[in-house]
C-alpha cells in the first residue's frame, strides 16, 4: 500500500520526473482515480472508511491487476488482458456496491436522502442539518453542502443566486449552509475536524464574497466535541456562534454583550437591550 507521496517519490527516484509537491492533488484526480475507476488499484483496503483526502490514503494493485502485469511480456498475457477486460464491469460493479455500503446518509428537512462519503467530516455536516438546523434554524432548506470526495452533494444554484450568492465561487462556500426564508438569514457552517474554523480571516473573506447578498449572515463553527472546540478557540472570529455535536442543545455564542443578561429560575435567558 502506498501513499501519492510514495508514488510521487517513485516516479522521481525511477524516471527522473520531479512533480511539485502541490501536485499530489492533480496526480490523484487526473491519474489515480481513473486507476481506480478501472480496477487496476483500490483505495484504502486497509480502512475503506478513510476519507479520501485524509493524508493517511493509501493505493494497493487490485489482485486482477497484480496478476495481469505478472503476465506482461510472456505469451499468455494478451489472453489475460482480454479476461481482465471482459470482467472489468463485473469487478466495477463489486466494488461500487462495496463503496456504496460505507457512504453516510444524510436526510434532508424535505425527506429526501443523499450520501456522502464516508468520514468524521461528513458525520459531522450530517449532524449539522439533521440536528443543529432543526434546533436554531427550523424550517430552514439546505442550499449547499459539500462533499470530501465528490467536491459538493447539495447544490441549489437558483436559490444562492436570487440571494446574491455568487454561484460561481461555490468551492469558496463553507461546509453547510442553510437558509431561513420567513426571518431571511443566511447559515454559513464550517465543519472543523481537521482544520477551517470561521476565524477573522475567513470571515473577511467570506463576507467579500457576499458583499451582494441580501440575507442577513449567520456564521457558525461546528465541532463533534470539546476537545476539537477547545483546539480551535483562539482562533474563532468574534460575532459569529460555535455549535457542538455532542451537546446538540446548545449554542455558543462569541458575540460579547449582544446576549448579556440575567437566567431566570426556569433557566430562560432574559435578554436586556444595550
Amino acid at each position: 500500500m502506498v501513499r501519492i507521496w510514495d508514488i510521487m517519490g517513485f516516479m522521481r527516484e525511477r524516471y527522473g520526473k520531479d512533480y511539485a509537491a502541490n501536485s499530489r492533488e492533480t496526480i490523484r484526480r487526473q491519474t489515480i482515480h481513473q486507476f481506480e475507476q478501472a480496477r487496476m488499484v483500490n483505495r484504502n483496503p486497509d480502512d475503506p472508511a478513510r476519507p479520501t483526502n485524509s493524508g493517511k490514503t493509501v493505493y494497493q494493485l487490485t489482485d486482477e491487476m497484480l496478476l495481469l502485469v505478472k503476465t506482461y511480456g510472456t505469451p499468455i498475457f494478451e489472453k489475460k488482458l482480454k479476461s481482465f477486460v471482459t470482467e472489468f464491469g463485473s469487478l466495477q460493479n463489486a466494488y461500487r456496491q462495496s463503496r456504496a455500503s460505507l457512504r453516510v446518509p444524510l436526510t434532508l428537512p424535505d425527506g429526501s436522502v443523499v450520501h456522502l462519503s464516508p468520514g468524521q467530516h461528513n458525520n459531522l455536516q450530517v449532524a449539522i442539518v439533521e440536528q443543529m438546523g432543526p434546533r436554531f434554524a427550523p424550517g430552514a432548506i439546505v442550499l449547499y453542502v459539500g462533499d470530501t470526495a465528490r467536491k459538493h452533494i447539495v447544490y441549489v444554484e437558483r436559490e444562492l443566486k436570487k440571494i446574491g450568492v455568487p454561484i460561481t465561487e461555490h468551492d469558496k462556500l463553507p461546509d453547510v449552509v442553510l437558509y431561513m426564508r420567513k426571518k431571511n438569514w443566511l447559515y454559513l457552517i464550517e465543519a472543523v475536524t481537521s482544520h477551517g474554523p470561521v476565524s477573522p480571516k475567513r470571515h473577511q473573506e467570506l463576507e467579500k464574497m457576499l458583499k451582494r447578498c441580501k440575507a442577513d449572515r449567520v456564521y457558525i463553527t461546528a465541532f463533534l466535541a470539546i476537545p476539537e472546540f477547545r483546539r480551535y478557540a483562539a482562533d474563532i472570529a468574534w460575532e459569529t456562534e460555535v455549535w457542538i455535536a455532542d451537546n446538540p442543545d446548545h449554542m455558543i455564542h462569541f458575540n460579547g454583550p449582544k446576549f448579556l443578561g440575567p437566567y431566570t429560575s426556569k433557566g430562560r435567558l432574559t435578554v436586556k437591550s444595550t
